[in-house]
């Protein structure tokens, strides 16, 4: 009988580079920063890695990408690709390797590049993240509609439909989410986009694929993080305020989306079993309720809504008035949501993107969030709960990873 992973594997250590526009350091620094960041957390040194995944969407082998930059020897290292879904991947990876007690320490690292791929967006090519789509697929790829803006501009203009919204309302709804993003993105000195904006700015922006303009669009972001991971029973050896992953969940879809003429984009189905994974494992039964914190996909304002709707963080058809007109996802709100600044303004390297998340939760459970204006001290649960989620890939063939971690 499958057993749950609850905790059962915990993270003693976690670094993260700067994100933004990397030009001064190549993929192989971004890869020793972060880590070297999370060996100074956790106490620990290369020696002592018993084995090591890494998450990326661009790069080569695994001994080109992290065992030649860390000088590790002689032991197991793995390169995971799950789209944007990559870090969520390698960690999963590296927990579930630790519960079957293959290994007592091990490392991951998500790191992308994307700057290094010579055009904009998250598109396929030396250094560039891929789009999660077989490359020259005939109903994957076609015209406009397989880029990531379009696809999420159909989501929009799917859900102002559906639930009734008018341009006007919808646009401003997902301005309010960028302000949000961006007030907290502000805040955390490692993010990308450093920028404060209004409503007015983000509705008035230049517009990159209707309704979503410059500022609905996270940024074309190069970073690093990585974790250290032992079971929770060896993590008191090196450390008093290590942080259990609680649960993971993680779902593929078939396939079937762009094929389909009745295909609703307004949810996930991916997301939705994903989430279920992950509360079965924890025993939540109302995420609004039990959930402390909330790291999700956000590449795209559009994407916070339907990952919102899909973690049951509100009623569906109804974030607008149980999430932005009561400021539910600031810090002081019920549901306090990307507050290091999310993929919007922290950054998304799409391989780097899981374990950042990750990493902003445990620092936020640890009480050592980077700015005081963004650590949260009122909690909901003595576990101090905290989600992480990413979705990639194309409708229909979305990856959906969720990660609870929190106190023991």
């Amino acid at each position: 009988m499958a057993e749950s992973i609850k905790d059962k594997v915990a993270f003693i250590g976690m670094g993260c580079t700067q994100f933004g526009e990397r030009w001064d350091v190549g993929f192989k620094d971004l890869v020793i920063e972060a880590t070297y960041n999370a060996y100074e957390d956790a106490g620990v040194e290369s020696k002592d890695i018993q084995a090591a995944w890494i998450g990326t969407q661009s790069g080569s082998t695994a001994a080109g990408t992290l065992v030649a930059p860390l000088k590790l020897r002689a032991i197991p290292v793995a390169r995971v690709e799950n789209a944007s879904g990559t870090g969520h991947e390698a960690v999963r990876n590296a927990a579930y390797s630790l519960m079957a007690k293959a290994f007592d320490l091990v490392l991951v690292v998500g790191c992308e590049k994307t700057k290094d791929a010579g055009f904009g967006g998250l598109g396929t090519g030396p250094g560039g993240a891929g789009v999660g789509v077989d490359e020259w697929h005939p109903t994957y790829l076609y015209g406009t509609a397989s880029t990531p803006p379009a696809r999420f501009a159909l989501a929009a203009t799917a859900y102002f439909a559906k639930y009734g919204l008018t341009p006007e309302e919808g646009k401003r709804m997902l301005a309010k989410i960028s302000v949000k993003s961006h007030y907290y993105g502000y805040r955390n000195p490692k993010a990308h986009l450093r920028k404060e904006v209004t409503v007015e700015q983000v509705m008035n922006a230049p517009m990159i694929a209707w309704p979503l303009g410059l500022y609905d669009c996270c940024g074309v972001t190069d970073g690093a993080a990585a974790a250290i991971m032992c079971r929770s029973e060896d993590a008191k050896n090196f450390r008093d305020d290590y942080v259990n992953i609680k649960s993971l969940g993680a779902c593929s879809g078939p396939g079937m989306g762009k094929v389909l003429s009745d295909y609703d984009w307004t949810y996930s189905e991916e997301d939705i079993a994903a989430a279920k994974m992950a509360y079965k494992d924890v025993g939540i039964s109302d995420p609004r309720k039990e959930i402390d914190l909330v790291e999700l996909h956000d590449c795209f304002s559009i994407s916070e809504v339907l990952a919102a709707e899909g973690l049951g963080l509100c009623e569906t058809g109804k974030y607008k008035e149980q999430i932005t007109d009561e400021d539910a996802y600031y810090l002081d709100g019920i549901i306090p949501t990307n507050i290091s600044g999310g993929l919007k303004s922290f950054g998304h390297p799409t391989g780097a993107s899981g374990v950042h998340e990750t990493y902003e939760n445990y620092k936020q459970v640890q009480g050592k969030a980077d700015y005081p204006e963004r650590q949260k001290k009122k909690w909901k649960t003595d576990q101090r709960l905290c989600l992480s989620h990413n979705r990639g890939g194309a409708p229909g063939r979305a990856v959906s990873n969720v990660t609870i971690i929190g106190l023991p």
